[in-house]
């Protein structure tokens, strides 16, 4: 039943706040799925090292905050009278990416929400973390455990596909799921409009939309627009104060080896303590280096947003024309789908 699952995803985001909330090592009154949780968090950093304890679990309560119970509702209730009817039952591979914590979490519950069973094919840089919500899932409402599939392995046969990953995988995923529905979604970047105006709470946010998970999301900002005379000193002062959490070792690596090639290379660039920053018209920046190019005026940007929308995930700024205000780059709503595209809506039509 709908209002089952309905029930199930809202007690699952209640249950990973509550495993999250407490101190370290302390599981009195913990399921033995919430602690396999926690323990996960650590497992996650050991597989990959992008994911310290600081970023999966912001993710993870990130998948709290869209499953509070209000905004699920909401959610729910755009498609309530579709799903009531679905009959369900059809076999669903999502090939996820391991670009950031339990990124793939989004199109999991889609499918089950939907009533059908979800095919995973987990990325060897994430395999911790979505099956153990998985299974903390399944202690919630035992129904779900003949619908989650978890796989290392790509299978040869689905009723339809939902495959993330870069231009390049894509380019595969095309050739080999291309018989099947399918969404596939390629690399995907978010930019900023800077006008020089901004107050420095709004650089503050700015910074997060930039440095969190240490840039490695299609929602992290990669390129920043400077509408007229922006001072460069005072942007690039700003950020610095907000480029936090950035001492991984495997980060200031890409700070070195871009340094030497620019220097190399004799390319201009300005250096900050933990970032880059680079003049430059393309839109993909390299990991530590952040891409500014200056234009007259904000419809400038604007026709170029709607040239590249294929490449673009969010636009950040104030004033903007469905622009995501700062900071919130990396807080998506439930409804905020990845590349535009409606997973739900998709599953619906499935059985047309």
């Amino acid at each position: 039943m709908l209002d089952t699952r309905i029930k199930a995803f809202v007690t699952l985001g209640n249950q990973i706040k509550e495993a999250l909330l407490r101190a370290e090592g302390v599981y009195d009154g913990l399921s033995k799925e919430q602690i396999k949780l926690l323990v996960s968090i650590k497992q996650a950093g050991f597989k990959n090292g992008w994911f310290t304890s600081k970023n999966v679990r912001k993710a993870l309560f990130g998948i709290c905050e869209i499953l509070n119970e209000s905004d699920f509702v909401e959610f729910t209730s755009r498609y309530v009278n579709q799903l009531s009817k679905l009959k369900g039952g059809k076999e669903i591979g999502v090939i996820m990416a391991g670009n950031i914590p339990a990124v793939g979490f989004h199109d999991f519950l889609c499918v089950l929400l939907s009533g059908n069973t979800v095919v995973t094919k987990m990325s060897s840089d994430d395999e911790v973390l979505i099956p153990a919500i998985a299974e903390l899932l399944i202690s919630i409402e035992q129904s779900f455990k003949d619908k989650v599939i978890i796989s290392s392995e790509p299978r040869s046969l689905y009723d339809a596909v939902i495959a993330t990953g870069s231009n390049n995988s894509a380019r595969y995923f095309d050739q080999y799921f291309g018989k099947y529905p399918n969404i596939i979604r390629k690399s995907r970047t978010s930019i900023a409009i800077i006008t020089g105006k901004e107050t420095q709470k709004e650089l503050v946010g700015l910074g997060k939309d930039i440095f969190t998970y240490f840039g490695l999301g299609c929602r992290n900002v990669s390129k920043l627009y400077l509408v007229g005379d922006v001072d460069l000193t005072w942007l690039m002062d700003a950020l610095m104060k907000e480029a936090k959490d950035l001492d991984l070792s495997k980060y200031q690596n890409n700070i070195d080896y871009y340094r030497s090639v620019y220097l190399l290379n004799k390319i201009k660039f300005l250096e900050a303590k933990d970032f880059l920053f680079k003049e430059d018209k393309g839109l993909f920046s390299p990991l530590s280096v952040v891409f500014y190019e200056k234009v007259d005026s904000v419809s400038d940007v604007e026709n170029f947003i709607e040239e590249n929308r294929s490449s673009i995930q969010c636009v950040i700024g104030s004033g903007i024309n469905n622009g995501v205000p700062f900071g919130e780059a990396q807080k998506p709503k439930i409804w905020d789908y990845a590349d535009d595209v409606d997973t739900m809506n998709f599953l619906i039509s499935l059985e047309k």
